[in-house]
């Protein structure tokens, strides 16, 4: 699970959301392990047994204000009973003032109070928006990301298969290059995304004449730094006997993070031109996504055929049948 601690998250969101720290700088030790956000008015009204200790805690107006209400022993009583549960911070919205025995027992308990400017619905927005990008599920696998008429291409295949050939080609005719080689996953706001496993550029191996920079070579406009997944081509050798789709009636699936995309098994032979072939597959799959589908509706006509071959069968069945029962009389 990750973690970050208290110091990292304050040191770099303290001039976006306008923060400043109250207690001993000692308190900012703590860690954050949570991508959520609570306010805590039932945990400061004594009911703990579903208290989310573990997520960042914001007091706004109403929090504040009850506390302020609160005579020192309750008050002393309800703070100390939450801070026990080890919270990692507290943040108080719109620069609200809270009781000085709240900072001496935040103090005494290492638990870190920030205040911000921010109003607490956007201080809430906001730290969830970071956090989240924070402990957003991740992984990195060896693959090329190309954007391919604003689709994200994840191209995949054994090493030395082509795949960066490939992307540098689709590059060449106009496309963008996300990242070679290396690629991370992402999943963030219920979608997969990918970005350059590595942080140095926009670099290609390319096999017999060595690594090129995309972003140089052809313009800052032909790359991404990050890019939504679409689709999944893998790049396969060419093998006599396998059964590959003929028709694309059939949907095949990879699962990325828990999030399925569709995935194409393409045959790599010499002279094949794959960058158009991909290109293809990338207008095949706008079209669908505008409700067409070419092997349904090439599926739907065979079908339409056979059909009328069938009644014109029965047809001319039918007319001999009589003709013949004619003659008999």
């Amino acid at each position: 699970m990750k973690e970050i601690t208290v110091y990292d998250f304050f040191d770099t969101k303290k001039k976006d959301l306008a923060l400043s720290l109250i207690t001993e700088p000692e308190t900012l030790n703590k860690k954050l392990s949570s991508p959520h956000v609570n306010r805590p008015g039932l945990a400061l009204a004594g009911y703990l047994e579903v208290f989310s200790a573990e997520r960042v805690q914001v007091f706004g107006e109403t929090e504040v204000r009850y506390l302020q209400s609160l005579n020192e022993e309750e008050l002393v009583t309800r703070i100390r009973e939450m801070f026990k549960t080890d919270i990692p911070c507290i943040i108080i919205s719109k620069g609200l003032t809270l009781p000085p025995i709240v900072e001496y027992l935040a103090n005494d308990l290492n638990i870190a109070l920030l205040s911000s400017r921010l109003s607490t619905i956007n201080l809430m927005e906001h730290i969830s928006r970071y956090l989240h990008e924070i402990f957003a599920l991740e992984k990195t696998i060896h693959a090329t990301l190309i954007d391919v008429f604003g689709l994200g291409i994840l191209l995949t295949g054994k090493s030395g298969i082509g795949k960066s050939e490939c992307a540098l080609d689709l590059v060449h005719r106009g496309h963008s290059l996300v990242g070679d080689d290396l690629i991370t996953l992402r999943y963030l706001d219920d979608q997969l995304l990918g970005r350059p496993g590595r942080e140095f550029g926009h670099f290609m191996e390319i096999r017999g004449v060595g690594f090129v920079n995309a972003e140089r070579m052809f313009g800052i406009e032909r790359t991404r730094k990050q890019k939504t997944i679409d689709l999944q081509i893998e790049l396969m050798p060419w093998q006599e006997n396998m059964d590959y789709e003929r028709i694309g009636l059939v949907n095949n699936y990879a699962e990325h993070l828990g999030v399925k995309i569709p995935i194409i098994y393409l045959p790599v032979s010499p002279g094949k031109n794959v960058s158009v072939i991909v290109e293809v597959a990338a207008m095949n799959m706008i079209l669908k996504s505008v409700g067409y589908d070419a092997a349904e509706d090439f599926n739907r006509k065979i079908n339409d055929e056979i059909r009328k071959k069938t009644m014109l069968k029965n047809l001319e069945g039918s007319s001999d049948e009589t003709d013949s029962g004619n003659s008999n009389q």
